[in-house]
């Protein structure tokens, strides 16, 4: 039987990696959503900064990300800060370093995935909503986000799953989330199966209420809409 103090480090560190997965994937939705919005039109300056930060971090391990922001990200904030006259050091924790790291690199993810759902809404959509006149904030808020949402909600909600389960790697970090609570009572208990197991336990739970809360968002998000289903053959052959 597992020891009541180690589970309850258990649920302190599965509260430690829910934290960093919120934080993550609100980073990583910000960043994608700018990216999304700025790479629409293909500007110069815009390439000059999607393309290598698209080339990074997706061309980068999230884990390699994550060492390089621990152990060199005090210098980067450093050398950031310098020109604005701000001397003061800052010590970048492992929180922070998971956070930034996860948040990077799937922004870059996201980018592409909310861009492509943007391009897919039909254009009429734009263009009658010019014509009603419509406010421009409010062309954005009311007719393409719900209809953006609808499409890239399958893949956002894959995303945030991946975004969760990669939280497992930055416990080599330093940082105390359930998958290193579950390493460190293997280690002392010799019961490495029953602590890891609950640690899977956990994982798949999250996934299934993700899966359940984002069933409910599809349907909340797709009121309204008929598909047309053409009858006959899907296929020229």
């Amino acid at each position: 039987m597992p020891s009541m103090g180690f589970v309850q480090q258990l649920g302190i560190g599965a509260l430690t990696t829910i934290q960093v997965a919120v934080c993550a994937y609100l980073l990583a939705l910000a960043i994608g959503t700018v990216f999304a919005l700025a790479t629409l039109r293909p500007r110069l300056l815009t390439k000059l900064i999607w393309v290598p930060y698209a080339s990074l971090f997706t061309g980068v391990p999230s884990l390699l990300v994550a060492f390089l922001f621990y152990y060199g990200g005090a210098e980067i904030v450093s050398g950031i800060l310098a020109p604005f006259g701000v001397a003061q050091r800052i010590e970048i924790t492992p929180f922070m370093a998971a956070v930034a790291a996860l948040g990077m690199v799937y922004g870059a993810y996201l980018a592409d995935l909310i861009r492509s759902a943007i391009q897919n809404v039909p254009h009429g959509q734009f263009e009658a909503a010019r014509v009603l006149l419509v406010p421009r904030t409010t062309i954005w808020l009311r007719v393409i986000l719900p209809q953006m949402l609808r499409l890239a909600l399958p893949g956002m909600t894959n995303m945030w799953i991946v975004v969760l389960k990669d939280t497992a790697l930055v416990s080599l970090i330093g940082l105390k989330e359930i998958m290193a609570y579950a390493k460190l009572a293997s280690g002392v208990t010799k019961e490495p199966f029953i602590y890891y197991l609950l640690a899977s336990v956990f994982f798949l739970a999250m996934t299934w209420l993700t899966y359940y809360v984002a069933r409910n968002v599809e349907q909340w998000a797709g009121r309204g809409f008929h598909p047309v289903v053409t009858k006959g053959a899907s296929h020229a052959l």
